[in-house]
C-alpha cells in the first residue's frame, strides 16, 4: 500500500493546534494490559497520545512515516522516536505489551498493520484505536459554518481515507477480542485564533492550498469572526475500540 505524507508540511502547526487527548483515556488504556513494559504509538504524528502514555508504561516508542512530524513532538526521557511505516514495525517480536493508533488508522493498510500488532504483542497485550470527526462548536450558527467549509468549500480535496473517520472507524475491520470502552471526548477552550490553526492542519486544507495558491481559512476566519466571542469551549467526541490479543 503506497501511503501519502499528508502532514510534514504543517509539521509545525500540527504540535501546536492539534487537540490533546483527555488524561483519563490512558489511564483506562493502562489498565488493559497485563504488563506496562513498552507501549507503541504507531502513527504518532507529533505525539499528541505519546505523552499521554508515558507515565505509565517504562519505555515508549513512537513511529510514523514523517520524519518532520516526529522531529517537531517534545522528546522526554523514556520516549523514541523512529521513523517507520506502521506495517513495518522496528520491534521485537513478544517487546509490547500495548498499541494505540490515534487518528491514524485510516491512513494504514490494516490487514499488514494488524499482522505486525500480533507478532511484537506480548502475552496479555492489547491494542486501542481511536479517530475523531467535525468539531461541535456548541452553537447551531458556528456549526453548520464549519460544516459548510468541511463539506462544501474543502470537500472536495479530502483524501478518500477520510471517509473511514466520518463513518467513525465502523468500516475498518478490528479482528480482536473487544472491550467494553467508556465514552470519551477531547474539550479545547480555544480563542478563534487558536481554531483556525487546527482548521489550517486539516489535509484537505493543505491540499486545497497547493491546488488553488489560495488559504481557504481567511474566508473562513471573516465568517466566524463576529460569532465565535474572546474564546470557545468545544469539544471532538472520540470513537475509541480497543481489543485484546491471547
Amino acid at each position: 500500500m503506497t501511503r501519502t505524507d499528508h502532514f510534514s508540511a504543517v509539521a509545525d502547526a500540527y504540535a501546536s493546534y492539534r487537540p490533546t487527548y483527555p488524561a483519563s483515556l490512558f489511564e483506562f488504556l493502562a489498565s488493559l494490559p497485563s504488563r506496562r513494559r513498552r507501549a507503541w504509538d504507531c502513527g504518532a504524528g507529533s505525539g499528541q497520545a505519546t505523552h499521554g502514555l508515558l507515565p505509565y508504561f517504562s519505555s515508549v516508542v513512537a513511529t510514523d512515516i514523517s520524519r518532520s512530524q516526529l522531529a517537531a513532538a517534545r522528546a522526554p526521557a523514556g520516549l523514541h522516536r523512529i521513523a517507520a511505516a506502521a506495517e513495518r514495525a522496528p520491534l521485537a517480536t513478544g517487546s509490547v505489551d500495548l498499541v494505540i493508533v490515534a487518528q491514524a488508522l485510516h491512513w494504514i493498510d490494516h490487514e499488514a498493520f494488524y499482522a505486525e500488532v500480533r507478532r511484537v504483542l506480548g502475552p496479555g497485550g492489547a491494542i486501542s484505536v481511536w479517530t475523531y470527526g467535525l468539531v461541535e462548536c456548541g452553537e447551531s450558527r458556528l456549526d453548520a459554518i464549519v460544516r459548510n467549509f468541511y463539506d462544501r468549500e474543502v470537500g472536495d480535496y479530502w483524501p478518500p481515507q477520510r471517509r473511514l473517520v466520518d463513518e467513525r472507524y465502523r468500516g475498518i475491520p478490528f479482528p480482536f477480542a473487544d472491550v467494553v470502552v467508556p465514552e470519551f471526548s477531547m474539550i479545547a477552550d480555544w480563542p478563534l485564533e487558536e481554531f483556525l490553526g487546527y482548521v489550517g492542519t486539516w489535509s484537505a486544507v493543505s491540499r486545497y492550498r497547493v491546488a488553488k495558491q489560495v488559504d481557504p481559512v481567511a474566508d473562513l476566519a471573516a465568517r466566524l469572526g463576529g460569532l465565535w466571542g474572546p474564546r470557545r469551549l468545544i469539544a471532538w467526541p472520540l470513537s475509541v475500540r480497543a481489543g485484546l490479543v491471547s
